[in-house]
């Protein structure tokens, strides 16, 4: 060894290193549930409906979710101009309090009004509600506009359904 110079620890291993014993199995108590939520539309024709139906929990429709439904919410709108305006207000109620007691905002999902890119000024109004809040992207499915649920589940939406707990 050259003076100077330091060496790390050496580390010795003494007979063969193998593969751990697989324990017992993991009691069925202890998985995690996929964990349900409201879904909740800020203006008509969000695709409410399809989401509950897709990725599974409670259609709430434009009403705030009941006493037996899933309180964690997540607001549903259309990336058109007028649907994307609805979006701010309701995130305001939330942040004032004006929602019902338990009540609370997991995010907002925002589904794909056409196939195709957005046009820039609707792309800068996602960015600014994307400040506000958690926002995770639907794409626009074409068999879900024939009733055609049973798919895959979209690529692009793979945050949404490990949110939701969604095989896909």
């Amino acid at each position: 060894m050259r003076t100077g110079m330091r060496q790390g620890p050496e580390i010795w291993i003494r007979g063969p290193v193998g593969v751990p014993e697989p324990g017992p199995p993991e009691p069925a108590h202890a998985r995690v549930a996929a964990r349900r939520f409201s879904w909740v539309g800020t203006h008509g024709g969000a695709g409410v409906t399809t989401l509950a139906a897709v990725y599974g929990g409670h259609d709430s429709g434009r009403t705030w979710p009941g006493p037996g439904d899933p309180q964690a919410v997540l607001l549903v709108a259309r990336t058109h101009a007028s649907g994307l305006e609805t979006v701010a207000p309701a995130v305001e109620r939330f942040r004032r309090g004006e929602v019902p007691h338990g009540v609370g905002l997991d995010g907002v999902v925002l589904v794909a009004d056409a196939p195709g890119r957005l046009p820039r000024p609707l792309s800068q109004r996602i960015r600014r509600i994307e400040s506000l809040t958690g926002v995770y992207r639907v794409p626009w499915v074409p068999e879900w506009r024939l009733g055609d649920l049973s798919g895959r589940l979209p690529r692009e939406a793979g945050p949404l359904a490990r949110l939701t707990g969604s095989a896909g």
